[in-house]
């Protein structure tokens, strides 16, 4: 099982990581809501839970929680710039179903 990430989103996290002043990563989950059932979740994070499963790729830390990990296994974390927005993107192989608004997702 893993979880990585482009050097998009790694200078991405970095650059933000050194701007707060502090934090061990990015932590990513899922969640149910929304019309298709599932919704992606990404926080930085400060700490290491024991629980989370922990990848580390381009120097940065990826924490799962284990019961999120099925869900995404697999996953490639992006950063995009499209016209005026900008944010991450979840490139997951395990997506079947998108619902129309981009909000949730099935597996």
């Amino acid at each position: 099982m893993s979880v990585g990430l482009t050097e998009a989103a790694a200078r991405h996290i970095t650059r933000y990581l050194g701007r707060r002043g502090k934090g061990v990563g990015v932590r990513l989950g899922v969640k149910t809501t929304g019309c298709s059932g599932l919704a992606y979740k990404i926080e930085y994070a400060d700490e290491v839970n024991p629980e989370d499963v922990v990848f580390e790729q381009l120097g940065v830390k990826i924490l799962v929680d284990p019961k999120s990990l099925p869900y995404i296994d697999g996953t490639e974390l992006d950063f995009v710039r499209e016209g005026l927005n900008e944010g991450f993107k979840f490139n997951n192989p395990n997506e079947r179903d998108r619902c129309g608004c981009g909000e949730s997702f099935r597996v």
